[in-house]
């Protein structure tokens, strides 16, 4: 089978004859992936290729399929918990592992009848890699499962990696993985614009990419995302610890996220200047600038921070990173001092899978220590004023990124033309003076100047379920920001 769709269909069938049963899209998928993982693992213990398995002899494949009825279902549970305690990738794969299947009849019959009667080693790796990112997408767009937050659009990523350009002998990381959207698309440009020899193809598939993630669902999606691809498969490239927690120092030249969506940290993060007013747990980065339970704007801090000098990142983030004062405003300023933070990419909404989300991307690169500030302009495209996407009519499409991809003008960004002027207010990419933004009130980087046609026409307003979806994003985001004074307030009584 070649068509990627066709098996993508195939795999998708057998989840509704167990939709009855009450499984989830992430369920189904998630199951998929432990019956993938084994039945490709027994296949390369065999000929032609005769590798040594890593998996017990008591747990493999063939324990599975020898088995029916109940002592199937058993020795599936079995299992799924003894390699959860391995090492490695199979650690990955299978923690916190558990079978969600309740049927013996129907686990029987995706064990023998859909996965053991396809030769999945036999298959091209990009027609079983991209049946499988099929499957994450139609997973991601389950409302039901939430999974969509671990997805990031891949139309946009792909335009990421595009001006970002990744290229062999780097050390490419992403400290908020989920599904591994970033590390695939970067790993697919490299092996496009790059003609590389035996000892740089295996650079590329084990010693460039690596990764945080701290949801198992997550993180054995993504490990099998990249197993299935071709990258790594010996070791697990990506790691459960939690990003924020250490310092590991500037040993990454690229690094490409999307964090969780959510404001509030569980965790509040001090400097060694300050300590934390709040009973919550704290934890210790003399590497960051300041203090804040703001998630997003310590995955900004952390990310400036693992960067080697010259190293680039390109990194989403919510538009209140972008104009939120005290914290915000001295991460912000000292951001641009040491990073040239030269552009940013106004998102539309409609995009994410969590809806209304009002997002960014911003790039910079690292910059050695001076006294003088690295970012000279900020080039801002506006991708959002006026656009309406949507995640099934109008979905974002990688065509809809190329005037974005041609005004950053990657092969020499220091080349560009704005496409704004007096005559053309509606020119979606304009630069501004770093003098010019540090006048604004608390050096606020949420600038727009495209007159919004909603608030004139009201034949212009987007879809009821955008405005609506839109509303409870901002009532949400107004909550947390009471919550987080409240709790602030609370810890100096």
């Amino acid at each position: 089978m070649s068509d990627p769709k066709q098996l993508v269909n195939k795999l998708w069938n057998y989840c509704d004859i167990l939709r009855d049963d009450g499984l989830s899209y992430g369920d189904y998928v998630e199951q998929l992936t432990f019956f993938l993982f084994l039945k490709m693992d027994d296949e390369r213990s065999k000929p032609p290729y005769n590798k040594k398995s890593e998996i017990p002899k008591n747990l493999n494949w063939q324990t599975l399929l020898e088995k029916d009825g109940v002592e199937l279902e058993a020795q599936y549970i079995k299992v799924l918990s003894e390699l959860g305690k391995q090492e490695g990738i199979i650690g990955v794969i299978f923690r916190k592992a558990q079978n969600k299947i309740q049927d013996p009849a129907k686990l029987r019959k995706l064990i023998a009848d859909l996965i053991n009667k396809e030769n999945w080693l036999s298959l091209e790796v990009d027609v079983k890699g991209d049946a499988y990112e099929g499957l994450l997408e139609k997973n991601a767009a389950d409302v039901k499962g939430g999974a969509g937050q671990y997805f990031t659009p891949r139309p946009l990523i792909n335009a990421i990696v595009k001006v970002i350009q990744p290229g062999p002998g780097i050390k490419i990381h992403d400290p908020a993985c989920g599904t591994g959207g970033f590390l695939l698309s970067a790993y697919n440009y490299i092996v496009k614009h790059y003609k590389l020899n035996r000892d740089e193809k295996h650079e590329l598939k084990h010693r460039t990419f690596t990764g945080n993630e701290i949801v198992p669902l997550a993180a054995r999606l993504c490990v099998m995302n990249l197993y299935l691809h071709g990258i790594d498969g010996e070791t697990s490239p990506i790691s459960p610890n939690d990003s924020l927690k250490k310092n590991p120092g500037g040993i990454y030249d690229m690094v490409m996220t999307n964090p969780p969506f959510g404001k509030k940290s569980s965790e509040k993060i001090v400097t060694e200047e300050g300590k934390s007013a709040t009973k919550s747990l704290t934890v210790l980065r003399d590497d960051f600038w300041a203090q804040t339970s703001n998630k997003q704007l310590n995955f900004l801090q952390h990310v400036r921070s693992i960067l080697k000098i010259n190293g680039k990142a390109a990194i989403v983030l919510p538009d209140n990173v972008l104009f939120e004062g005290g914290a915000g405003e001295t991460i912000r300023k000292k951001l641009m001092q040491t990073c040239d933070l030269h552009t940013i990419l106004r998102l539309p909404t409609g995009v994410f899978y969590a809806q209304g989300v009002k997002a960014n991307v911003l790039f910079f690169d690292k910059k050695e220590a001076s006294k003088d500030h690295a970012t000279k302009k900020v080039w801002i495209y506006d991708l959002r004023t006026n656009m309406h996407f949507t995640l099934k009519e109008n979905r974002l499409k990688e065509e809809d990124l190329n005037d974005f991809v041609k005004r950053y003008n990657p092969e020499n960004r220091f080349d560009r033309k704005e496409t704004w002027s007096e005559k053309n207010s509606d020119g979606r990419w304009r630069c501004f003076d770093y003098e010019e933004i540090l006048k604004r009130d608390k050096t606020n980087l949420d600038i727009f100047w495209i007159k919004d046609e909603s608030l004139e026409d009201i034949d212009s307003l987007p879809d009821p379920d955008v405005i609506a979806n839109e509303i409870v994003e901002d009532l949400q985001s107004a909550l947390e920001q009471l919550q987080e004074i409240a709790g602030d307030l609370e810890g100096k009584d």
